[in-house]
């Protein structure tokens, strides 16, 4: 199920990056124009990268491929493809209000789904194998980012830098795929 789902990350990037097209004019200001563009691409690729990682982490603590797991797995997989699509809106639109909200939207789904790999996985894991502070923190990250992303999605209606900024800012919680707080796991597993 990793490698599957590595590749539909592998193919994700791929698309995302078959999106961008150079200017027509061979002038660095039309490269410059282009801004919300790179802008966009650069987040997405960011946010892909960062699931990723996130994701490969928490496949460690599967010991077995429960069809429950593979819907939940599959319906991860499907939010976060939503995102070149919402990437080449929010570009194009050069990150007019809907889009980015839009775009704010599957960040909201990307994570939903996220949290329901996390208590499938970490809530069937022996109380011994994660410590009940990880999966607090595991657990309470994960809303509060929900939670962040749904105001963000909002707000971007009206404010979309401030939206697309908010949905940058919980991206940091997560460039570090452990807990914060919790002790690495080094069991190895992946």
């Amino acid at each position: 199920m990793s490698a599957f789902s590595d590749g539909v990350f592998a193919v994700l990037i791929t698309v995302l990056v078959l999106e961008l097209r150079p200017p027509e004019i061979p002038t660095f200001t039309a490269l410059l124009a282009l801004w919300p563009t790179w802008l966009s691409y650069a987040v997405s690729y960011v946010f892909i990268a960062i699931v990723w990682a996130n994701h490969h982490h928490l496949m460690r603590y599967a010991s077995e491929a429960t069809p429950r797991l593979m819907w939940f797995n599959f319906a991860h997989l499907f939010s976060v493809s939503l995102l070149p699509l919402s990437t080449a809106w929010m570009a194009v639109s050069e990150l007019a209000p809907q889009p980015v909200a839009f775009y704010a939207a599957v960040f909201f789904l990307v994570n939903a789904t996220y949290v329901a790999l996390i208590w499938d996985l970490v809530g069937r894991t022996p109380a011994g194998e994660v410590a009940l502070k990880e999966r607090r923190i595991m657990r309470i990250r994960s809303v509060i980012t929900l939670c962040i992303f749904a105001v963000a999605a909002a707000v971007a209606l009206r404010f979309p830098i401030l939206g697309l900024a908010m949905c940058c800012c919980c991206l940091i919680v997560y460039l570090k795929p452990e807990a914060p707080g919790a002790e690495d796991d080094t069991r190895g597993k992946d």
